[in-house]
């Protein structure tokens, strides 16, 4: 590969999908955080092996999955952890999963759309910008308890409205 452009847009366009596929095998967010930033390292040391117009986010999962494995290696001296056999049946399953990443993705900020404005408006202010319950009930003027339940029914909502989406893609 040539284009560094392109392979930085490619690298950092996935790196949601790459580190929820690396937590799905380490389970811990801290060493989630580790391994995709040493998998990371991997990609942009092997940029020249990846060819644009191939498939980046099973290349990128492969050279996770082994990241995966070093990092195991070097707890196994720490404590007991998966066997090799099971880590590769949890990656199978991983993998299958992100193949509906995107439609899922789809299907949330559609649903999200669909709900009224209160509730859209507090789960981008949660979700987007991070905000505490109690800054979006001092500014949108609530109580931190109807604050809590707007969320409470927008994610109800939202759950609902992605599992119908994905039974009809199904």
């Amino acid at each position: 590969m040539t284009d560094s452009a392109e392979f930085i847009q490619l690298l950092t366009s996935h790196q949601s999908r790459l580190y929820a596929y690396i937590l799905s095998l380490v389970f811990d967010r801290n060493e989630a955080d580790d391994v995709l930033q040493q998998t990371n390292v991997v990609l942009w040391r092997s940029a020249n092996e990846f060819d644009l117009g191939t498939n980046f986010v099973a290349w990128s999962f492969r050279i996770a999955y082994y990241q995966v494995l070093a990092h195991r290696k070097r707890q196994q001296r720490e404590k007991l952890i998966f066997d090799d056999d099971m880590l590769s049946e949890i990656a199978h399953v991983a993998s299958e999963s992100d193949q509906t990443f995107l439609v899922r993705q789809r299907l949330m900020r559609d649903c999200i759309q669909k709900l009224n404005e209160r509730q859209r408006d507090v789960i981008q202010r949660r979700y987007r910008r991070g905000a505490t319950l109690e800054l979006i009930a001092e500014e949108t003027q609530r109580k931190v308890n109807a604050v809590k339940q707007i969320l409470f029914r927008a994610r109800e909502n939202l759950i609902r409205c992605v599992r119908a989406g994905l039974s009809e893609n199904a």
